[in-house]
């Protein structure tokens, strides 16, 4: 009786064995955010510093006396007005017309290189004043603060390209559209970094 037990279940089929590790469609997704975390992270303790070094300027200038509020605002709105392009071209990603997609993308792209050109004259304008990031606190977590959103911005730019090409090449594959909507969310991420830096080093700095 136990021999034939023993049978039984030797000859019992294996088909709910698993041979083959399902894919993980939201791997990628869910991975990216757990990226984004980590930035917050980032961007919160640069802004942590500049809340405790933004006043001490060792008797050089101060914020209200070096920031462009009216050339800020210029800056403003075209990282802004990037991030409404590219959510265009989201839309038409989803009613699959890449030519439409790709044009919105390259508007996205201009506007973002003009956010990153003006934000280099005015790191150019400051140092040539004399207000370098080796002459005060606040000058060193300014640019710190600023310089690593605009380093994000430019590898956003650079990710921006690279996919262009990938989908005017490859179209809209799953692939593709999974990378888009991970430089969706990371360039919307700068967008909400920008209000902060505005609102508290900027604004808060000039009103001070």
């Amino acid at each position: 009786m136990n021999s034939t037990a023993v049978d039984t279940a030797g000859s019992a089929p294996s088909a709910f064995l698993c041979h083959e590790e399902p894919p993980a469609h939201n791997g990628t997704l869910l991975g990216f955010w757990i990226y984004l975390m980590s930035d917050c992270f980032i961007f919160a303790s640069l802004f942590a510093c500049y809340a405790v070094l933004g006043t001490n300027d060792a008797g050089g200038p101060s914020a209200a006396q070096i920031l462009d509020l009216p050339g800020l605002a210029v800056n403003t709105a075209l990282l802004l007005l990037s991030s409404v392009t590219f959510g265009f071209a989201m839309l038409e990603m989803a009613r699959q017309h890449k030519r439409a997609m790709l044009a919105w993308l390259a508007v996205a792209g201009l506007l973002a290189v003009g956010f990153v050109g003006l934000e280099l004259h005015e790191f150019h304008d400051m140092i040539a004043a004399g207000a370098g990031p080796d002459r005060s606190a606040f000058l060193s977590s300014f640019f710190t603060l600023v310089g690593t959103h605009g380093l994000h911005v430019s590898v956003g730019i650079l990710w921006l390209i690279v996919l262009m090409v990938q989908l005017g090449k490859f179209g809209l594959t799953e692939a593709n559209i999974r990378r888009l909507q991970c430089l969706s969310m990371f360039w919307h991420f700068l967008d909400l970094v920008w209000v902060g830096v505005f609102s508290f080093v900027y604004l808060a700095g000039v009103l001070r």
